[in-house]
């Protein structure tokens, strides 16, 4: 039997979160109420009182209500609620959690879903689900999310379909997900697809002949920011981080952002790192939007209607090759920096619409000066696309394999 975390305000969504009850329950799977209200009591049994809740954080009721002010009091139950469900998952006694709220339940919710383990599966049905003020850094790397529409107060036959889909999608992932184990162990990697990056195609089969798996990173904004929770989490045993272009992305102000921390938690949980600055040339922007003013004087490349890169001007990129150098520096593990010479992506060929040999001497100039004395620089007369890269990352992660940097 698979048993459902259910997390809400029992006192202003009872029946809501007992239709989400009755849904699971009819289904076969069990639940564990976990009840979140500040000022009324629930109007049927929970299995997580809110003083439960509370004191968990080293709180009370009492002490919540003397706050006198609802945001104060709800981060009290978020934190308790979050080490509840995190006590409850390490004994085993869940398999799951969905939560149900507007913006004071969502935020609460985030924290939650934050605090159990990837493969857990995690639920928010939410009235600002998908909303741009909730922010990107407080999604677990592989929470739900489904708008509660209609659901604002009240059961009707909007809302019952909103939330009899979420009961049966979170019982469904707790029955068949395949949790992250230590079959193999296992490497980061950030890239982008096919058209644009190869190695992947190289390294992933080469690490697999090694005794090694690999989870290659989508970086455009969200796909860095779960790289980098999971590698601060120890999840991986080495990263090879060479898609860093978020971090120009970030340094110049676009939405498409893994925010001010990417290219750190490999560094300071000493994870040996590989990196290599794939994309150094162009900063991505949303595609649907106007071109931002700051890069309307320049060549731009739309990828497809979502995203769209504009090219780095010399001044930038000489930016761009200090900020990730101070990223590097604050490594406290063993690293090491690739850098291709002819070019880190598809689009610089010669040939290619985004072909600069000028800019590109001027980045890799910048990047040499740079370079901090911790972090040895491989400079290597190839393009990042070409075979010889593969190679050279190959003999660096054997070298480390055969003297113990890689623990396995």
């Amino acid at each position: 039997m698979h048993t459902i975390l259910i997390v809400g305000t029992y006192d202003t969504k009872a029946e809501e979160l007992e239709f989400l009850a009755e849904c699971i329950v009819g289904q076969g799977g069990q639940v564990c109420r976990m009840d979140v209200s500040v000022l009324g009591d629930p109007p049927c049994p929970v299995e997580i009182d809110k003083h439960a809740v509370a004191g968990a954080a080293d709180s009370s009721i009492a002490a919540a209500i003397a706050c006198d002010d609802e945001n104060a009091a709800m981060q009290i139950m978020a934190r308790g609620a979050a080490l509840q469900a995190a006590r409850l998952q390490a004994e085993g006694r869940i398999h799951g959690v969905i939560a149900l709220g507007g913006t004071m339940g969502t935020d609460l919710a985030l924290d939650v879903c934050a605090a159990l383990p990837l493969g857990v599966p995690k639920m928010v049905v939410s009235t600002v689900s998908f909303s741009a003020m909730i922010p990107p850094e407080r999604l677990a790397p592989d929470i739900q999310m489904m708008l509660w529409a209609g659901g604002l107060y009240g059961l009707n036959d909007i809302c019952r379909a909103s939330l009899s889909q979420a009961a049966g999608a979170v019982l469904g992932a707790a029955r068949t997900v395949q949790r992250p184990g230590a079959t193999r162990p296992l490497v980061g990697m950030t890239s982008f697809g096919g058209s644009i990056l190869r190695y992947m195609h190289v390294l992933k089969p080469a690490l697999a002949e090694r005794g090694f798996d690999l989870a290659v990173f989508h970086a455009t904004g969200m796909g860095g920011r779960a790289f980098e929770a999971l590698a601060a989490q120890g999840a991986f045993c080495c990263v090879m981080d060479f898609a860093t272009q978020e971090v120009g992305n970030h340094l110049m102000g676009s939405g498409i952002s893994a925010g001010p921390e990417r290219m750190t938690a490999a560094g300071r949980r000493g994870v040996p790192q590989m990196v290599a600055p794939a994309c150094n040339d162009l900063v991505d922007f949303i595609g649907w939007q106007e071109v931002p003013p700051a890069l309307q004087d320049r060549p731009v490349h739309a990828h497809n209607r979502l995203l769209s890169s504009a090219v780095l001007g010399a001044e930038e990129r000489v930016a761009v090759a200090k900020a990730l150098a101070d990223k590097l520096r604050q490594a406290t593990g063993p690293s090491v920096l690739f850098l291709p010479l002819l070019g880190t992506h598809e689009w610089d060929r010669p040939g290619a619409p985004l072909h600069d040999p000028e800019g590109l001497a001027t980045f890799n100039a910048a990047l040499r000066a740079a370079c901090p004395a911790n972090v040895p620089l491989r400079a290597m007369n190839c393009h990042i696309n070409d075979p010889a890269f593969c190679d050279t990352v190959l003999a660096q992660f054997d070298a480390w394999l055969k003297d113990g940097t890689i623990r396995v």
